[in-house]
């Protein structure tokens, strides 16, 4: 599947049939001895009554992360399509928490968990400014005035590997503000240690910086290194808690989920 450049293998294991290591994740998701694939989902039996479906994400590396914003777009879609269900809501176990997801269409707009470990304007080693904020899984960000020009891969893979973000490592996205209301993003992912077309985490975080460095209310539109635009919404109310950044709640990504292909390999 694709979910607005991100592609994912998806595979039904309710049965427990399959047995997926970090080398066999890998392998799969080579792009040249593999099916190839920015990650893989898995749809398990979930344990909570109040779930349709358990969410196992794994990156290229074959190493599992707790969340995917686009990975869970798709997996909605691939849910609903194994449950014949055509509309409304599905509800999924994560590592991140429990996530839902509506179906509208030919998009699908996922209820993302609450961000946390905001940090603001920190400096990290070489490089000021830089902000970090965690929507699901970790992400790094820097403002740029030219996004295309901008090193990713340099600056990303020294960032994901910084000793500032240990011993998890982070993602790092680049930004730019194309006008109000309105971003374009680059990301180096982490687990794919490379740059990908699109990262649903990375544009929640690049549009929650956004307000909170410029007050810029919701809704923020996104636009990826795929050239698609994906939509965050959020509420933002004053803190109690903290003076200097508001609280927000009911967060959500909205984009394209899309069928790619289906088959079997040998394994």
């Amino acid at each position: 599947m694709d979910g607005a450049g991100n592609d994912f293998i998806l595979v039904d294991n309710r049965q427990g049939h399959f047995l997926f290591d970090q080398q066999l994740i890998s392998q799969l998701c080579h792009r040249h001895r593999g099916i190839g694939a920015d990650g893989l989902l898995i749809f398990e039996k979930p344990d909570s009554p109040c779930a349709q479906a358990r969410m196992r994400y794994y990156n290229a590396d074959g190493r599992e992360a707790e969340m995917c914003g686009n990975g869970a777009r798709c997996f909605t879609r691939y849910v609903a399509s194994l449950l014949k269900q055509s509309s409304g809501k599905i509800t999924f176990e994560t590592a991140a928490g429990l996530l839902q997801g509506e179906l509208m269409e030919n998009q699908v707009k996922i209820f993302m968990s609450e961000v946390h470990t905001v940090k603001l304007h920190q400096r990290v080693g070489n490089y000021h400014n830089i902000h970090s904020i965690n929507t699901g899984v970790p992400h790094a960000l820097l403002i740029v005035d030219h996004l295309q020009r901008a090193p990713v891969l340099e600056v990303g893979r020294t960032l994901r590997y910084h000793p500032h973000f240990s011993p998890a490592g982070t993602n790092v996205d680049f930004i730019q503000i194309l006008a109000p209301h309105s971003l374009a993003i680059r990301t180096y992912e982490r687990g794919v240690e490379g740059e990908t077309l699109a990262c649903g985490t990375g544009v929640v975080a690049a549009a929650l910086l956004y307000h909170f460095l410029y007050k810029v209310p919701s809704p923020i539109s996104v636009l990826v290194q795929s050239q698609e635009k994906l939509e965050v919404t959020f509420l933002s109310q004053p803190s109690s808690e903290n003076k200097t950044l508001p609280k927000i709640s009911e967060i959500t990504l909205r984009g394209p989920a899309e069928f790619v292909f289906q088959g079997s390999i040998c394994i």
